[in-house]
């Protein structure tokens, strides 16, 4: 089963940052093992430029990268993996375009959309959330808590990863919660020294 290098899952978002590939940067020098790639209204050329950069910087530092939503881009650039959401291209059809190695994943905002992904099959790990509430979507379901998340724990066999209005001060009590890893956004990208607050992060998480 594909399990998470570390419990700590930064995602470096174009929308809450001035410079991704900056960013990105600072969050390997803060010792992050993954990265995911979200920059949702990019142009495909623009997102393709910015995946490779990060590729190159993931790959030197033995980290590994998720780009969210773009199977297609995720091949190109030789991505790890993809992100996927409700919307996007099917688990199923994005592995049969990346191959059995990539690593899929698939964002869940209730039991049903659980129940449904692990119906379906062809993924690796699923997110769930928001836990708490998140400005980093301007689309945001309502926050489930960590009783929600609870319940997902529960019923979902594979690796999952909590997401949504999470930092330092609450990463540690989502984990003891059952979450494989910690999606991350603002607590980084708003951070004045964004590899100090990595490396914050990854203690609490590590530590819980």
């Amino acid at each position: 089963m594909f399990r998470f290098l570390d419990a700590l899952y930064p995602i470096v978002d174009a929308d809450a940052c001035a410079d991704v590939v900056e960013l990105g940067e600072a969050i390997l020098a803060g010792g992050a093992r993954l990265l995911q790639l979200r920059a949702k209204g990019a142009t495909t050329r623009d997102l393709t430029v910015l995946a490779r950069a990060l590729r190159i910087r993931t790959q030197r530092a033995g980290a590994r990268l998720i780009v969210n939503d773009r199977a297609d881009v995720a091949l190109l650039v030789g991505a790890d993996g993809v992100h996927l959401g409700q919307d996007d291209l099917p688990p199923s059809a994005a592995r049969a375009l990346l191959g059995p190695a990539a690593i899929i994943g698939l964002s869940t905002h209730n039991l049903a959309q659980v129940d449904g992904a692990l119906h379906a099959g062809g993924i690796d790990y699923l997110a769930f959330g928001p836990i708490f509430a998140t400005h980093s979507k301007a689309d945001a379901e309502p926050a489930v808590g960590l009783l929600g998340f609870g319940e997902a724990r529960r019923r979902c066999p594979l690796p999952l990863v909590a997401i949504g209005g999470i930092g330092r001060a609450t990463a540690a009590a989502v984990r003891r919660a059952g979450a494989d890893a910690v999606a991350v956004i603002g607590a980084i990208a708003h951070a004045a020294d964004a590899s100090a607050a990595t490396r914050e992060l990854r203690a609490a998480v590590a530590g819980s």
